[in-house]
């Protein structure tokens, strides 16, 4: 039943029942009242009968007391003779009162004239005694006058009590049918209440039931949503990986071929090379947008920053691709523009660039000018509005409202025409609400389109800030005393990483196997700074970090190390307590410039220039570990002796266990052996098997090929570094 429906029965329900409720009370009612009635007119026949009584009483004993006094000359017996006179005329006046109407009022003024006879003749006998003496009225209590009165009296007393006993009877039987029915509806009442009652009860009980129903049905379809999420950020991961491998390849080697002198077909050629990998990683970025985006996994961070730094970075970015199009691009800001807001300048420029660079896309003459300004202010924080205005193609206004929707674009011929998937204005959308701002569009077919943003920042109380790029050109670090590192890293082979690295720093550092080592290194030892791998035996990074802040309550950074790289793991690090994350396989620089945001370090300028060529080797690559090395032979000696001793104990290990079917073993070991194979290079090669053992399901046929295709690739990676180990030990330890 839907809803509407539902609410219709219930007021008909309703409504049926208060009617039915009011007929019954009608009734009832109706029936008490002639219930009353009845017995108000009971006892008033009651009190009638007892009138009528009470008055033959009182006639006979005004006769006796005359007659005894008649016989015995006492006058005493008069004593209460008018009293008792009085008292008939009362009844009689009450006989008279009640039967005005009735049928029985003949008899009534009858009775009235024999009484007033009787009360005569009694008065004539006393004057007779008065006047003649004892025996003339003696004489004339003989006559029979007196008693033949007070008979007929009895007779009409007897007639009217006869039909009052009728009347008597007609009252009592209707009393008795109205309390009948009166006892009926309130029982009728009674079984419609239960009845109400039940129902009420069981429909209660049914949603009840059927809300309990749905829960469960929304908990199952919420754990397929999360399970459907969870795939979906794997697949997102793995995508990622699989195509940026590649595709940095390809742009970097397209990078080199250009700075080739080449003929004017070939450098065109590698333009396009260049233009098509450019627009697939952009690509790229904005699916794993929209993936945060939808996760909750989005993050605003607030920092100080200027707008015309900002500004002035998206104009250099766009002015060049403005200038091939014969475009303008120009910029304008008010002077009513703090100069430093705090907010989220990553999130403010990648909004600008996707506005700016659609704006020059569909934009084949004229220009685009970008104009920020301020909107108003509330308590603490400044609204700056912008917008990007272009004299393009514009927008169809049926169109207007549906190109904030993803995969939307104003046409079908856009994409073939000017390309792209249509997610840029979606994220545009989401990454200004986000930031609790608003978004607007103005278009007209064929004159251009201007967007409209408004979002609050707030303005910082330092009103001057340096320019990063040329601090960071300018800064030299420099090591602040005796800065040392904690190392939580299971891996032996990352243990040897490093090791080499952190050396090769100037950096003091020890190194945990797992979690329950590095707070008992902690307790003993102050360090500038943690790195921490996440997934170690015994205690993971996450416990790890939780116990640092909660139990030890150190504020020592922690830079967190994961072969994760599902959207949100940064995020999940920070939400426990650590500063900062890095992505396995970790490169020299980027860790080097990660840390250098917590130590001051100074890089070493010393090594030798890594080596890219992967030489006679089919599948293990080399760049990665020369990269690490810098030419240091007796690093790339240790790393691959390690690999080649524990490469094959891993695969045994985790074929034992998938034998077993002890997932939380084989998947652990799947993970772990992810570190074994990065420094030779294989991760693009096995990250696909080995994410399907360790994040999918228990699906024998496929975790059986994943581990056929990782026994043959290692078998065949194993040759190779052992190769290439040979030639280590036969060169000179650097």
């Amino acid at each position: 039943m839907t809803g509407k429906r539902f609410i219709y029965a219930v007021l008909i329900a309703f409504v049926a029942g208060i009617m039915l409720l009011v007929f019954i009370q009608y009734n009832s009612a109706k029936n008490i009242s002639g219930l009353i009635e009845g017995n108000e007119k009971l006892l008033s026949e009651f009190k009638l009968s007892n009138t009528l009584t009470e008055l033959q009483k009182n006639i006979i004993t005004v006769e006796s007391d005359v007659k005894d006094m008649i016989t015995t000359g006492d006058s005493s017996r008069l004593a209460g003779m008018d009293l008792q006179v009085a008292e008939v005329e009362t009844d009689l006046k009450k006989l008279n009162q009640a039967d005005s109407n009735d049928s029985i009022a003949k008899y009534v003024d009858e009775l009235g004239y024999l009484v007033h006879e009787k009360i005569a003749f009694s008065n004539q006998l006393l004057n007779t005694y008065y006047a003649s003496g004892k025996e003339a009225a003696e004489k004339l209590i003989t006559i029979q006058k007196g008693r033949r009165l007070t008979n007929a009296i009895a007779n009409i007393a007897h007639k009217i009590d006869s039909i009052r006993q009728q009347k008597l009877e007609l009252l009592t039987l209707s009393i008795d049918n109205n309390g009948s029915e009166a006892r009926n509806w309130g029982n009728v009442l009674i079984v419609l209440v239960l009845l109400s009652v039940t129902v009420i009860f069981w429909f209660v009980i049914n949603r009840i039931l059927q809300q309990n129903q749905l829960i469960k049905q929304l908990d199952i379809s919420e754990k397929k949503v999360r399970e459907s999420a969870r795939i979906k950020e794997n697949f997102m991961a793995n995508m990622s990986h699989e195509i940026r491998t590649p595709m940095n390849a390809v742009l970097g080697f397209t990078n080199l071929l250009l700075k080739k002198n080449l003929e004017a077909d070939s450098r065109s050629y590698a333009e396009s090379i260049r233009q098509s990998g450019d627009n697939l990683l952009t690509i790229i970025n904005d699916i794993l947008d929209i993936s945060k985006i939808e996760a909750g996994m989005m993050r605003i961070e607030s920092t100080a920053f200027s707008v015309r730094e900002l500004l002035h970075s998206v104009e250099t970015m766009f002015k060049e691709k403005a200038s091939q199009k014969g475009l303008y691009l120009t910029t304008k800001i008010a002077a009513s523009v703090p100069v430093v807001l705090e907010g989220d300048a990553t999130r403010l420029t990648q909004i600008l660039v996707n506005l700016v660079g659609n704006a020059i896309k569909f934009t084949d003459k004229g220009g685009v000018e970008i104009a920020f300004n301020t909107q108003g202010s509330t308590d603490d924080k400044i609204n700056i509005g912008f917008t990007v205005s272009d004299t393009g193609i514009g927008i169809n206004k049926e169109k207007l409202s549906l190109i904030f929707n993803r995969f939307q674009q104003a046409e079908d011929s856009i994409t073939r025409k000017y390309g792209g998937t249509g997610l840029g204005l979606s994220i545009v959308k989401d990454l200004v609400q986000l930031q609790q701002g608003t978004i607007h569009v103005k278009s007209i077919e064929g004159m251009g389109t201007q967007f409209s943003c408004v979002i609050p920042y707030q303005v910082s109380v330092v009103q001057q800030i340096t320019n990063s790029r040329d601090d960071a050109m300018m800064t030299s670090y420099t090591i602040p005393g005796h800065a040392s590192v904690l190392v939580v890293e299971d891996n032996a082979m990352n243990q040897e990483l490093m090791k080499h690295l952190l050396s090769g720093w100037g950096l003091q550092f020890n190194i945990a196997a797992n979690g329950y080592e590095a707070i008992d290194l902690l307790q003993e030892h102050h360090y500038h700074l943690i790195l921490m791998d996440i997934q170690m035996p015994l205690m993971d990074g996450y416990s790890t970090a939780d116990h640092i802040r909660q139990e030890l309550q150190l504020d020592t950074p922690i830079i967190a190390m994961t072969a994760h790289a599902l959207a949100g793991e940064k995020e999940r690090c920070i939400q426990h307590g650590m500063n900062d994350y890095i992505a396995k396989p970790v490169r020299e620089d980027d860790l080097h410039q990660l840390i250098a945001k917590f130590i001051s370090i100074n890089k070493s300028s010393g090594r030798k220039e890594a080596s890219t060529s992967n030489g006679k080797y089919k599948l293990i690559d080399l760049s990665y570990m020369k990269e690490v090395s810098g030419g240091n032979t007796t690093y790339e000696r240790t790393v691959t002796q390690q690999f080649v001793d524990l490469l094959p104990v891993e695969i045994i290990k985790l074929e034992n266990a998938i034998v077993a079917k002890d997932a939380t073993v084989y998947k652990q070991l799947a993970h772990d052996l992810k570190t074994t194979i990065s420094v030779m290079g294989l991760t693009a090669r096995l990250q696909p098997p080995l994410d399907t053992i360790e994040y999918g399901g228990y699906d024998a046929l496929h975790i059986s090929q994943a581990l056929d295709e990782i026994k043959s690739v290692c078998h065949i990676a194993l040759k190779e570094a052992q190769e290439f180990l040979q030639t280590l030990l036969l060169s000179p330890l650097v």
